[in-house]
């Protein structure tokens, strides 16, 4: 079977730092781009980061985020970890890990998702 599965996440407080991880397995992990997604309550599900499939690796993230997260992926583990550092009140969402062949914020061409895990940083 396919699973992602997402872990990591929790109460922080503004300023703090939390480290999310997504395990793959059931296919081919090095093929694929691996991308991290939130939805925040009552907003729509937002790109947040991305790593290309294994044998490129370049790595994408949407401007909320710049400089505060970051990902990467070890092929061996089949683990993508994404390092969120200076947390803020509104990174407050449920983040979700995501298999795709290409990087993309939109939410369409990912095959694979996880289950989710909540993120809540209290200012």
């Amino acid at each position: 079977d396919v699973q992602l599965q997402a872990s990591g996440g929790g109460l922080v407080q503004a300023g703090g730092s939390l480290r999310l991880s997504c395990v793959a397995s059931g296919f081919i992990f090095d093929d694929y781009a691996i991308a991290w997604f939130r939805q925040a309550p009552g907003k729509e599900r937002e790109g947040v980061s991305c790593v290309r499939r294994s044998d490129d690796g370049t790595t994408f993230y949407d401007d909320s985020v710049k400089g505060r997260f970051t990902i990467s992926r070890d092929n061996v583990k089949n683990t993508v970890t994404l390092q969120m550092n200076n947390l803020k009140p509104e990174d407050t969402a449920v983040y979700y890990c995501a298999a795709g062949g290409v990087c993309t914020w939109s939410t369409g061409p990912y095959k694979h998702w996880g289950q989710g895990t909540l993120v809540t940083v209290s200012s």
